[in-house]
């Protein structure tokens, strides 16, 4: 690549570079040496599309994106963090435009807000959402880091504001939905209908798992 780069910036006309000569008495004497800021270039732009590449790999079965405010946080503190979180989650610093360019045209796009300050990017690749959600509340109080604050997060095509993830982390898990499905269809219909009066999200996240139940017992049949 680096071949491909210089021979572009050496096809100059004779007739530009003799001006450029003429103009500039400290290029007077033609260098050997590489134009590295050409070089640098090159590798910049290689980086950027390598964390591109990077950010869309990690939305692959991809959950929940959440922002991070990470300014102030050290090497040391992601480090720690990072040894906190589950295998299902994952945690990238990467700049917003390049985020922004990995979900552009997709349902991530509603991470929009968050595209600005200093971000920390949390992949979570599991339906377990408050479970990856609690080590960094962890670490967070640990730490005293008040300020550092989830931005927003995506979820299921909605954008959650920092005031509305009380939501996210108060989901019921696996177990529980299971456990409240089997209750309702096994009590008196007045259990169902207090079922369906419950948040809209846990109404979803019941109905969803008796889906999968019906369609797990049809391939098994």
């Amino acid at each position: 690549m680096e071949v491909a780069l210089l021979s572009f910036s050496s096809s100059i006309s004779p007739l530009s570079h003799n001006r450029a000569l003429t103009l500039s008495p400290k290029l007077s004497k033609p260098s050997n040496h590489p134009r590295l800021p050409v070089i640098r270039s090159a590798v910049s732009r290689s980086k950027k599309e390598e964390t591109v590449e990077t950010v869309k790999s990690h939305l692959e079965n991809c959950h929940l994106l959440a922002a991070i405010n990470y300014k102030g946080l050290t090497v040391k503190q992601f480090q720690d963090l990072r040894r906190t979180l589950p295998e299902t989650t994952k945690l990238v610093v990467a700049k917003n435009t390049l985020v922004f360019k990995a979900i552009e045209g997709t349902k991530w796009e509603a991470l929009k807000p968050c595209m600005k300050g200093m971000n920390a990017w949390l992949f979570v690749q599991t339906d377990e959402i408050p479970s990856a959600i609690k080590p960094y509340r962890s670490f967070q109080k640990e730490r005293k880091l008040e300020d550092n604050d989830f931005a927003g997060a995506v979820f299921e095509g909605k954008f959650y504001a920092p005031d509305n993830f009380k939501a996210l982390e108060t989901m019921p898990t696996r177990a529980e939905v299971y456990a409240k499905m089997l209750g309702a269809l096994q009590s008196p219909a007045i259990n169902l209908v207090s079922t369906l009066q419950a948040p809209a999200i846990e109404v979803i996240m019941v109905l969803k798992a008796y889906v999968k139940k019906l369609e797990d017992e049809s391939n098994n049949a």
